[in-house]
């Protein structure tokens, strides 16, 4: 389906086999959900929120990505595609410049409800999707995913890639005087929302240039994360990165 207009990325789009999906599965996602879902009703962004509903998540049943994606797709443009694990950066960069998220198809055991190593369904939907359904969001990741595939230098990639962590992983915004989470690592996790929510992370108001100097560390909750004060400010500091990347000053 996807061949035609996907060079890098056609050989690791699979189906999602969802009648395979387990009872203990499903019971494992709806133990998920319902350790997130009442503290992101207080502490989540109200465009993850609406995001949720768009989507048709329900709390009980694993996601089928056909379904979620038809509910997305004419609001947005944008598909969850499923992907047999993880990809290399080509391919997730044409995959995100042609809207379609790659979305991977395992669940986290029950004894790893707490941290998986790699990205599973629970990560990839609950955590990424529903932001997917606000058209300046949804906009700023294909303008991201495109700008990305038509970069050589390793360098000039690891500082986008920094914009990426702060915003679309573990991004935060300022609404109505108060800080709210929408990036997928602190919507599915609890001690990395909490960090937050808790007062043990500073939150300082989004600065490309800070973005862009701050190293990322995977190793340790975050001693240090970024506030927009509107989404309309991360797809302007897409526009300011592309351009420094094209001039040649990341």
């Amino acid at each position: 389906m996807y061949s035609a207009t996907l060079s890098t990325a056609a050989p690791f789009i699979i189906q999602q086999d969802y009648p395979a999906y387990t009872d203990e599965q499903h019971s494992v996602w709806a133990e998920l959900v319902g350790r997130r879902l009442p503290e992101l009703e207080k502490h989540a962004a109200s465009e993850y929120l609406e995001g949720y509903e768009v989507i048709g998540l329900q709390r009980d049943r694993l996601p089928n990505l056909t379904s979620i994606s038809a509910r997305l797709a004419p609001r947005t443009g944008w598909t969850s595609t499923p992907v047999s694990g993880f990809l290399p950066a080509p391919a997730f960069f044409e995959m995100l410049a042609s809207r379609l998220f790659p979305t991977t198809t395992w669940l986290r055991k029950r004894d790893a409800l707490d941290y998986t190593p790699e990205p599973d369904i629970f990560h990839d939907v609950f955590g990424h999707v529903p932001m997917h359904a606000h058209p300046v969001f949804a906009d700023f990741l294909a303008h991201y995913g495109r700008v990305c595939a038509h970069v050589e230098s390793a360098d000039v990639l690891e500082k986008l890639g920094r914009l990426f962590w702060y915003t679309v992983e573990f991004g935060l915004i300022r609404e109505r005087g108060e800080i709210k989470v929408y990036g997928s690592g602190l919507i599915s996790s609890h001690g990395e929302c909490r960090n937050v929510t808790e007062g043990h992370c500073a939150v300082h108001d989004f600065s490309l240039r800070e973005v862009l100097d701050t190293p990322v560390k995977v190793d340790e909750l975050h001693k240090l994360l970024f506030a927009v004060s509107s989404f309309d400010q991360i797809y302007e500091a897409m526009r300011e990165a592309e351009r420094l990347a094209l001039d040649g000053e990341l």
